[in-house]
């Protein structure tokens, strides 16, 4: 799972062959990078190069553009799904080392 989300965020896709993915138009992609809604990464020729996750979300994008959601409002709502995954990876790593922490004082009982 970890190899396919790496995979996944690669940027190694080409403008061009997001808007063939997507349907979008090339400034329609640019158009939501100004917006913040995407960050493409630049080639050394600095060409913009888009992951499967940045496919991803620019058909979000579109879908909630079809049914009439601002731009705004999408940039707002990925806000708050971003905090909501970085405050679960954070509980998670917190339950870790509880974990650990816990596992290692009961290995050895005191006597």
């Amino acid at each position: 799972m970890e190899n396919e989300a790496s995979y996944k965020n690669r940027k190694v896709i080409s403008i061009g062959t997001v808007s063939e993915l997507t349907g979008l138009t090339e400034r329609q992609i640019r158009y939501y990078e100004e917006r913040k809604l995407i960050s493409p990464e630049r080639s050394d020729r600095g060409n913009r190069k888009y992951s499967f996750m940045d496919v991803e979300r620019l058909i979000e994008i579109a879908n909630k553009r079809e049914e009439g959601v601002r731009t705004d409002e999408i940039l707002q709502e990925l806000k708050k799904k971003k905090k909501k995954e970085d405050t679960a990876t954070r509980n998670k790593m917190i339950q870790g080392q509880l974990n650990a922490r816990f596992n290692k004082s009961n290995r050895y009982p005191k006597k």
